[in-house]
Formats: structure tokens, C-alpha cells, sequence
């Protein structure tokens, strides 16, 4: 699997165009810059035909619309987030001063099913807490996880937000992400990517000594 993190967007989200080399196909992971992913996708001679939401606040939805228009990709969200894409209030895009466009989903995700995208199949947690809908996206053939906001190298995603949960956050990250490999590479929807061993041994917001 390949896998190719731009930041991008107001809040320098980290946008993922991800693809099984060999087929010109791939999944886009939170858009955050239209423009900026259309390019790349141009450079590396990719057609986007899924894009993928870990979770809908504004800045992993801000190149949404754009996207889905160019590409006619999928687009494919949790349903306890799927509102959230055609208001702007709850995807916090007001406290930016901004209104999105609404984007109607095409595919609902569930806890547990899988999805064929970019040539790779990704196995769906639901992990809420910093939203409702909040998914970690799982390719275990390549042992990588794409997280959103739930999990950061060494924290966690923000629970001050409306429909956030503090104890829904660390239970998804216990008993889903935890559940993973310690060698699944977790790729956070911020900052550097990091594996689910060191969160598991490291993590100051979530360890103890070493111990659970």
C-alpha cells in the first residue's frame, strides 16, 4: 500500500491519498485542500474514487465539496456524523467564519464492515468520543490504521467540543485501537505518525507505569 500524507487546509489537516501501486485508483482520507490533492493525484497519475472521513469537523471536510465535484468520488462518512455535512454549526466551520457547502454521503460506514477503495480494503472502528461518528480506518494487510482526531503521537483528540465524550474517547481507544498490533502504524489526522506499541506504552493521557 501506498501511502502519501499532505498537510493541507486552514488547519494544516493531514489529508491521505492512499493506493495499491499498480493501479492508477485511490482513496482520498479527509480532504482538506481540493486543489492541493487534485494536483497530486495529477503528479502521481491518480483518479480518486472513494473519499474517505475519519470524522466530520471542518478542517478534514474543508476541500470536501470540491473534491466530490471533480472526481464524482464516493463519499463515505459514519452515520452518526453524516448530518454534520451539511451543517456548518456542527462542523465547528462557523467558529472559522465560514459556511461549507452541504455534501450528501453516498455510503453510511458502520463499526465493523470493510470497504474496497484505491485498490486496498479498509476494515471500519468506530471510535467516538471526539465526535459521535468518529472512525479509525484499518488496512491489515499493510498494518496501518487511519485515526482522525481520536489518537496523536502521544495524545488524544479534543473532548471540549459539542457531542464530544471524554470516557466514549478513551473507551474507543482501549478496547478498538488498542485491539490492533502493536507494530499497526496509526496515522493521526494531525501532527507525525506513530504506532499503536508507543501509544500504548507512552501515551500520558492514557498510561500509567507502563500499566492498564
Amino acid at each position: 500500500m501506498e501511502i502519501l500524507r499532505i498537510p493541507c487546509g486552514p488547519l494544516s489537516v493531514n489529508s491521505y491519498i492512499v493506493y495499491r501501486q499498480g493501479t492508477d485508483a485511490c482513496a482520498v482520507i479527509d480532504p482538506g485542500d481540493a486543489e492541493v490533492l487534485l494536483a497530486r493525484m495529477e503528479e502521481e497519475g491518480l483518479r480518486c474514487t472513494h473519499i474517505l472521513l475519519t470524522h466530520c469537523h471542518f478542517d478534514h471536510i474543508f476541500g470536501l465539496s470540491d473534491l466530490a465535484r471533480a472526481t464524482g468520488a464516493e463519499v463515505c462518512i459514519h452515520g452518526d456524523d453524516a448530518q454534520m455535512l451539511a451543517d456548518s454549526r456542527a462542523s465547528l466551520a462557523t467558529m472559522l467564519g465560514v459556511a461549507l457547502p452541504p455534501v450528501t454521503p453516498n455510503r453510511l460506514l458502520m463499526d465493523g464492515e470493510q470497504i474496497e477503495a484505491g485498490g486496498c480494503r479498509f476494515r471500519v472502528l468506530h471510535t467516538p468520543g471526539h465526535t459521535q461518528g468518529g472512525v479509525c480506518l484499518v488496512e491489515d494487510d499493510a498494518q496501518a490504521a487511519f485515526c482522525g482526531d481520536t489518537i496523536f503521537f502521544e495524545g488524544v483528540g479534543r473532548t471540549d467540543f459539542p457531542h464530544s465524550d471524554a470516557a466514549m474517547l478513551m473507551d474507543s481507544i482501549t478496547r478498538k485501537i488498542f485491539s490492533l498490533d502493536d507494530a499497526t502504524t496509526l496515522y493521526p489526522g494531525h501532527g507525525e505518525e506513530t504506532t499503536v506499541g508507543h501509544e500504548r506504552k507512552h501515551n500520558p493521557y492514557l498510561c500509567l507505569g507502563g500499566r492498564w
